[in-house]
């Protein structure tokens, strides 16, 4: 007899976790079978705390979504604790789920998980093929073993428990939920807020860092959300068919990249701001390329269905209303 899982979504707050609950009721998964808990209610670096929360709630699945995340200033000067809170969090949760019987997690990652000079675009096979970007290092050796902790899982008890744990490492999201921090912010919510306040000025021109050439991809957080939920309901067969027992990991990107003059172009029109944009190629530009190989993830039945414009329009209006800046 099928019955409807109780779903644990971790980090409901987050921009990720909060597109994975948008889904799933969009989808008529009944909200009282969708648990969710903020930091204050379950503390996921205590390993106490999370098993009397998993003795209580029991889910069938956990979408973990919870991290410690934030920009290079924030990697660069608290190194200790982004990869002691993600290592804490991803082992209680994992563990605490196994011990109820819980059968099957989608962990998310990041695509920082690849090496620094990964050949592009950067495909699973590349994890553990090189040296890591130092910036973000600790962070990405914590996601690093959240997916061999859930292949370890897998290894161990797959067959004499059942369990089926697997992670997704997506590109650059952007969306509802964003974080439009002046400072701390990724570079489309930075973008979307300079715009928005140029335009609110009339100033007559936006400096961008860089030279405007480096290539990245985005992806819209909505369509993350619904490519998380595809991977956790694909069948064993068919999941084991494109995976191998230890790389079993998924990207998840949009499959095209922009320059970044082309995304602040984009940005500009979405905002709707005219003026000029200059490029200060005195700042540093980063790595040349970052785009991920979402083939495998194509071949299993998903592709990413919101266009960079049509994102872009989204986040602008997700930016307008969460902000005190108005038009």
């Amino acid at each position: 007899m099928n019955r409807t899982p109780k779903i644990y979504v971790a980090g409901h707050r987050g921009m990720v976790g909060g597109a994975i609950v948008r889904q799933l009721l969009a989808s008529g998964h009944p909200s009282d079978h969708i648990v969710t808990r903020t930091h204050a209610e379950v503390d996921l670096t205590s390993q106490a705390a999370v098993q009397a929360f998993f003795q209580e709630e029991r889910p069938d699945q956990v979408y973990l979504a919870a991290a410690k995340v934030g920009g290079i200033h924030a990697n660069n000067v608290y190194p200790a604790e982004f990869i002691y809170q993600n290592l804490m969090i991803q082992a209680n949760v994992v563990e605490a789920a196994f011990q109820q019987g819980v059968k099957k997690i989608l962990l998310l990652g990041s695509s920082c998980i690849y090496p620094k000079h990964a050949a592009q675009p950067m495909r699973e096979d590349a994890l553990l093929t090189g040296t890591l970007e130092p910036t973000n290092e600790p962070y990405a050796i914590a996601k690093i073993a959240g997916i061999k902790l859930c292949e370890s899982y897998n290894r161990q008890y797959g067959q004499s428990h059942g369990v089926d744990y697997r992670s997704v490492m997506p590109t650059n999201l952007y969306g509802p939920g964003d974080n439009y921090h002046p400072e701390n912010s990724h570079v489309i919510p930075a973008l979307i807020r300079r715009f928005h306040e140029a335009k609110l000025a009339n100033a007559q021109q936006v400096v961008i860092w860089g030279s405007g050439t480096p290539r990245r991809e985005f992806l819209f957080v909505d369509d993350m959300a619904a490519a998380s939920i595809h991977v956790m309901n694909l069948d064993h067969m068919t999941y084991a068919a494109q995976t191998q027992p230890m790389q079993s990991h998924i990207n998840v990107g949009s499959g095209t990249d922009v320059t970044i003059r082309e995304l602040a172009e984009s940005v500009a029109a979405a905002v709707g701001y005219s003026g000029e944009l200059a490029f200060d190629t005195s700042k540093p530009d980063g790595a040349p390329r970052k785009l991920m190989d979402s083939g495998r993830l194509n071949t299993l039945g998903w592709s990413a269905q919101v266009t960079l414009e049509q994102g872009l329009a989204l986040a602008y209006q997700d930016f307008l209303c969460s902000t005190s800046i108005r038009a």
